[in-house]
């Protein structure tokens, strides 16, 4: 069975990636199962309703505000006291709350500026209900840099499936026009050729280098990227990440790197998703790309810390945006920035939809 949260098939070959995109074979994949996109701004909650009974589900939401809202998640519409959650802000100490009538998933409590988050849920009839989110928001240009959120939460409800989502705001502002939720689901029964997630560029390096690029690809509402590398055995490797050629001091980033304090960097002329080193590494980023909002990207990147099972590996988890305001992302960047190379068979890809 494929591991849904990460795209299957990446780095097997193109014959694969075109099935699991929906193409030749019919094997299944991300499906679309139901959105709810404001035409007004509302102090109720989005709700996406009539949900098929799937393994998994994606959870993507595009949060637009008048006003501070802070983004909740709820089931079935249930308003009971059956939620418990941990989270943390910023990387700092966890906290939990139990027998609560919602999930937490935003720390935001001072501006009124595009969120975006990203949740996955495990989905069994019979089982407490799991999930796993992220949230990146606040801060306007790129001297700020962004602020996220990490939850883990349970819906303990047993005897039924998921068949709603719903995001509710607890503070006093309105999710404003164009907010959207939209819900994705995966089953390993599924067959359909409908995957939500298009193929938008796939690149392998036939040599070593400094440069991995996507080429120009389509404009998405919602890019996901996923990028594997090492150096060549010279000197180190820092990838460092930027859009549509834009070298400008225009991007601002926050990491925690294994769990430490966040680091946080900006006014940049790139993404910096790392430091530099000599291992084995692969990322995996989400970014929400409104053409009139900063662009906001969450991400994960693992690199190996060495050979054999007695090195553990390391871990950053990261939030990001690109303060371009006018346009959408069509070309990504992933070069590295020190003085050794990628070696051959560096690899990225993207996927996106509308």
């Amino acid at each position: 069975m494929s591991f849904p949260f990460v795209q299957p098939y990446f780095g097997l070959g193109n014959s694969l990636q075109t099935a699991q995109a929906g193409g030749a074979g019919g094997v299944g994949g991300w499906v679309e199962l139901a959105r709810t996109t404001l035409g007004a701004s509302t102090s109720g909650d989005i709700v996406v309703s009539g949900l098929s009974d799937k393994r998994y589900y994606m959870v993507l939401m595009d949060q637009q505000a008048t006003g501070i809202v802070r983004p909740n998640i709820r089931l079935n519409t249930d308003t009971g006291s059956n939620y418990a959650y941990r989270y943390s802000g910023n990387g700092g100490a966890d906290s939990s709350s139990a027998s609560q009538t919602l999930a937490e998933i935003s720390n935001n409590e001072s501006n009124d500026l595009p969120q975006f988050s990203i949740a996955y849920l495990s989905n069994v009839s019979s089982k407490e209900k799991l999930g796993i989110s992220h949230t990146i928001y606040g801060g306007s240009g790129a001297g700020t840099a962004p602020q996220r959120t990490e939850t883990v939460f349970k819906h303990a409800q047993t005897s039924n499936p998921i068949s709603s989502f719903s995001l509710y705001n607890d503070k006093a502002g309105d999710w404003d026009t164009d907010s959207e939720v939209v819900v994705l689901g995966w089953d390993p029964a599924d067959t359909h050729t409908t995957n939500f997630w298009e193929e938008l560029a796939s690149v392998t390096t036939g040599s070593a280098g400094d440069t991995l690029q996507s080429g120009t690809i389509s404009a998405k509402k919602y890019l996901w990227v996923q990028a594997s590398y090492k150096n060549d055995g010279g000197a180190d490797i820092n990838a460092l990440p930027r859009f549509n050629g834009d070298g400008g001091s225009n991007y601002s980033k926050r990491t925690s790197t294994n769990g430490a304090s966040d680091n946080t960097r900006t006014s940049r002329t790139w993404i910096d998703v790392e430091s530099g080193g000599q291992t084995q590494r692969f990322a995996n980023m989400f970014i929400i790309n409104n053409a009139s909002n900063e662009k906001l990207c969450i991400f994960h990147q693992m690199d190996y810390g060495g050979s054999g099972a007695s090195t553990a590996p390391n871990r950053i988890d990261g939030v990001a945006k690109w303060t371009n305001t006018s346009d959408q992302i069509t070309s990504i960047e992933w070069d590295q920035r020190d003085a050794g190379d990628y070696a051959a068979g560096a690899e990225l890809r993207v996927w996106g939809s509308d």
